[in-house]
Parts: C-alpha cells; structure tokens; sequence
C-alpha cells in the first residue's frame, strides 16, 4: 500500500460509515436499541479511521487540484465546500451525541442526534462522491 492509495480507502471508509448509519437508524426505529449503540460505535470507529487516514493523506501528498471544467466545476465546489463545513462539526456532534447516548440521556441524546445524523450522513455520501468527481471521473492533470 503507498500513499496514492489512501483517497480510495478514505472513499471507502466514508462509503461504509455511511451504510453503518442508514443500518443504525433502522435499528433505532425498529427499537432494537441494543443493535443500534453497536452500529453507532462501529460508525464512530470507521470515522476515526477515516479521519486518521485523511490527515495521513493530505499530510504527505498535500493539495489535490481538481481537473474538471465547465458547469460541473461550480458543482463540484459547492459540493466540496458545503461537505467541508458540515465535515468540521461532525467529530464534535459525533462525539456529543455518543457520549450522551451511552451515559444513558436519551432525551438531550435525541436531541442532538436529531441534528447530527442527516449531516454525518451527508458528509460520509458527498466525501465518496468528492472521490468519484476528484479521482476517478476528473483528475487533475499537470
């Protein structure tokens, strides 16, 4: 594995916490509340992989420039940079609302969780399709 390889696992590992946390609210609502703390700490854990491999990344390869051009490129970078903000505050949500969730206080856990689940899940869809746009479909070239 070399550094070049990461965005890929990052994209990933994005993908996957995603899919953990459709599972995990499926599981709040069917009241297996049991099921969902597991898949909630399981989303927690691939986030902080995930972020450890994304500072990892950009730590070594720096700035990644994006090569499309015309009407997809504004696209992109509204994108880019509504998942940028909402990725800022999803460690501290995160976290937040986990914390209250296994100290049991479920109402104060709601309430934040109310908030931080559709953006934690915005920002893990939009960090694979980010990939998609940056790696794979438009790639910078020098």
């Amino acid at each position: 594995m070399t550094v070049q390889d990461l965005p890929m696992i990052n994209a990933g590992l994005n993908g996957l916490c995603a899919v953990i946390l459709l599972f995990a609210r499926r599981e709040i609502k069917r009241g297996n509340t049991l099921r969902h703390r597991q898949l909630m700490i399981a989303a927690f854990t691939v986030s902080i992989i995930f972020l450890a491999s994304y500072l990892t990344y950009h730590a070594l390869a720096g700035v990644v420039l994006f090569g499309g051009q015309g009407i997809v490129r504004p696209f992109y970078f509204v994108l880019l940079t509504t998942h940028t903000i909402l990725a800022v505050a999803v460690p501290v949500l995160a976290t937040i609302t986990l914390v209250r969730g296994l100290r049991a206080r479920y109402n104060s856990h709601r309430k934040i969780a109310r908030w931080t689940y559709p953006i934690w899940l915005y920002v893990s869809a939009t960090g694979v399709l980010i990939y998609v746009m940056l790696y794979q479909i438009y790639p910078h070239s020098v």
